[in-house]
């Protein structure tokens, strides 16, 4: 909701404080290890490339969306395009009836989640495994996921554990390890007995037709091998353009995301199964879903977006995000990326809080793999907002009023002393147009005297 995120924030903090705990641990080690795995490269030369090539990439998208189809169709595999979400349902469905699919595993994909494919699947009478293990435990919450690369990272220990004991019937206070095993048991049954298998990709290079998919558990491998069908979701912007791209993107996106050198597992799928493979799947189905992405891509401040690798690299270094985890911004993708993407995505009102959701700190863009100005970008949808009449009066009354002051020099100073005298802007009866700013942050103590006078003091005598 365009309304949402404030008052969802808000509880977050006030109601979920495990959540901000949990949060707030994983991301930091996630960062800690990003740092240490940037800092055994070049990695400002590597960012530098990569955003190179990302940006070549979206001056010159249909192009390479014609020579994927065309690798692509030529590996034996059966391409799709989807506008929308809607679409990309509707190509789901006849794939679903088509192939006569009664159980589905998944491997993790945003994009999934983006179009809705769960909802579609469980509408159709058709089961639903999500197979990776963070995936999993959210889907018996009945959650979405609240972060790109750790969709469960909100969620502490003892609350899997109540989890599990009550879907699953482990112990009460069984191990993580027991954990992972009652999983692993539910699932590699439902591997073995899915008919289709539908996945995300991390890339798909145009230059050969193969799709690229990195994971740490293995349940990607064997939900795209074991099934007889498989299914591709994947937007038109996660192309490369040439199969040598891949050496330095790999290992770019598993260092920011994790800080691993690369990821565990990397699958490079070439097409269905031919004759003389011992596995793999019999139908290989690539959806290409738009949803927003032409409109994005037009956008001339925020078409650098489409550049993402969903590394999530963004959402660690966030403090916003630290505090308030994902589900507050109530979209499909939260922190720095979910801000700037979503109003492009879906609906620009969207941009008149969520742009706010922002410290400008600018942490974001010195993270990100391929260079995204973020911050810019943030700034340029707070500035839309205004231009489109979604702030409040009493916000522009307020802004207009701090402009007013700062470029009026005594009227500044008896501001200053007005502000020193009411000891801070919080609780001040006499700033009523500042409550609704007052009410969201703490107390903010002006110093005593101020720069004026301290420097008078310090230096009038030189």
């Amino acid at each position: 909701m365009a309304k949402g995120y404030k008052a969802a924030a808000k509880r977050a903090l006030e109601e979920q404080p495990h959540v901000r705990a949990s949060v707030t641990k994983a991301t930091l080690h996630f960062d800690k290890n990003r740092r240490r795995a940037y800092g055994e490269v070049e990695v400002e030369a590597w960012r530098d490339w990569a955003a190179s090539v990302k940006r070549h990439l979206l001056s010159r998208l249909d192009h390479y969306l014609e020579e994927a189809e065309a690798r692509l169709s030529a590996n034996g595999a059966e391409v799709h395009w989807a506008e929308d979400a809607a679409d990309a349902r509707r190509i789901l469905a006849e794939l679903v009836e088509r192939h006569q699919v009664h159980r589905v595993v998944k491997g993790k994909s945003m994009l999934s989640e983006e179009v809705g494919a769960n909802h579609l699947l469980e509408s159709l009478g058709v089961e639903v495994f999500e197979t990776d293990l963070g995936e999993y435990i959210i889907q018996l919450a009945g959650e979405p996921p609240s972060h790109i690369v750790g969709p469960a990272i909100h969620k502490s220990l003892d609350e899997i554990r109540r989890l599990f004991h009550e879907k699953l019937g482990t112990p009460a206070g069984a191990s993580p390890e027991e954990l992972a095993a009652a999983a692993r048991r539910v699932l590699r049954e439902a591997f073995l007995t899915a008919e289709m298998g539908i996945s995300g990709a991390n890339f798909v290079v145009a230059e050969t037709g193969t799709v690229v998919l990195v994971e740490n558990e293995g349940n990607i491998r064997l939900t795209t091998s074991a099934p007889r069908v498989h299914v591709v979701l994947v937007g038109i912007e996660k192309l490369l353009p040439r199969a040598c791209d891949l050496e330095v993107f790999l290992q770019l996106l598993a260092r920011a995301a994790t800080g691993q050198k690369i990821g565990t597992f990397v699958s490079l799928i070439q097409g269905p199964r031919r004759e003389d493979e011992p596995d793999g799947p019999e139908h290989l189905h690539v959806i290409f879903v738009d949803n927003g992405r032409s409109s994005v891509l037009a956008d001339g401040e925020m078409y650098e977006a489409l550049s993402c690798i969903r590394c999530g690299a963004c959402l660690n270094a966030c403090p916003v995000y630290r505090q308030t985890g994902g589900h507050a911004y109530g979209q499909v993708y939260s922190g720095p990326i979910g801000i700037v993407l979503t109003p492009g995505l879906k609906n620009p009102e969207l941009a008149s809080e969520l742009s706010y959701a922002c410290s400008l700190c600018t942490a974001c863009a010195d993270v990100c793999p391929v260079r995204i100005p973020l911050p810019k970008q943030i700034l340029a949808w707070r500035r839309r907002s205004v231009e489109r009449g979604l702030v409040s009066s009493a916000e522009k009354m307020a802004f207009s009023s701090y402009a007013t002051m700062v470029t009026r020099p005594r009227l500044y100073r008896l501001g200053g002393k007005l502000l020193r005298l009411g000891r801070g802007l919080t609780g001040a009866p006499w700033l009523p147009v500042l409550g609704d700013w007052a009410a969201g942050h703490g107390p903010l103590e002006p110093s005593p005297k101020s720069f004026r006078e301290i420097w008078e003091e310090e230096f009038s005598h030189e």
